[in-house]
């Protein structure tokens, strides 16, 4: 019996001394997603630290990175997007605030793999806020050949260096290896103009809710209408 109270009674005297330092780690800095409704909901962005972002076409997750973009580009921060499937329409991103001249787009032609190296070259390089790779356009079973071991080399790069690594596409991949997911989908579309008239599409209504860590709360926003959005 007193061999089971004694660790009890030393953690209770001895507290954090028990604890080695190296496994406190301090709770990582964070960024604004560039949309109120989600920092609210996540806190912002963490740096050295994987971000998936994913969902169907037309939820709102390329809108949603893209005011990511444009929030670390008005910081003065230079942005890196790896674009595996070349998706990326250049007018659309400076609609959105990113300013081009701080970005430097990587396109990959639809190669899963080098886009995984383009994104590990990058975050080893150093020098950038943000690093996004979009595997929204690309088929998932070519994604998914990406294999776990990747995911987890890639997140240790990431660790300990002040970029905001950000994955986009149709579901998770990284997994485990995420340290933020984060999953939009549309509700509906809002469009100006008179019912049974010509109307414009003004843009859509996101629900994006957090799955890691688990929350049990989801906030709303409107995306706006842009060129190709996915």
């Amino acid at each position: 019996m007193a061999s089971a109270t004694l660790p009890r009674i030393l953690v209770h005297r001895l507290g954090n001394v028990l604890t080695p330092n190296w496994q406190v780690r301090p709770s990582p800095e964070t960024v604004t997603a560039g949309v109120a409704e989600v920092d609210s909901l996540t806190g912002g962005l963490p740096r050295g630290s994987l971000t998936e972002i994913v969902g169907p076409a037309s939820s709102g997750r390329t809108s949603l990175l893209l005011a990511l973009m444009a929030a670390a580009t008005a910081r003065e921060e230079v942005c890196a997007l790896i674009d595996t499937a070349d998706s990326l329409e250049p007018a659309s991103a400076a609609a959105a605030g990113v300013r081009l001249e701080k970005l430097l787009w990587v396109r990959c032609s639809g190669n899963a793999e080098h886009a995984l190296k383009a994104a590990d070259l990058l975050v080893q390089g150093g020098g950038f806020g943000i690093v996004a790779m979009d595997l929204g356009d690309t088929p998932p079973r070519t994604a998914q050949r990406i294999s776990m071991t990747s995911w987890f080399r890639l997140r240790r790069a990431v660790e300990h260096t002040p970029t905001v690594l950000v994955t986009v596409g149709p579901q998770a991949y990284a997994k485990t290896c995420a340290s933020l997911v984060l999953e939009c989908a549309r509700e509906r579309a809002a469009w100006s103009g008179t019912p049974g008239c010509s109307r414009l599409l003004r843009g859509i209504e996101v629900r994006t809710a957090g799955r890691k860590p688990v929350r049990h709360s989801t906030v709303r926003f409107r995306s706006r209408a842009l060129p190709q959005e996915v």
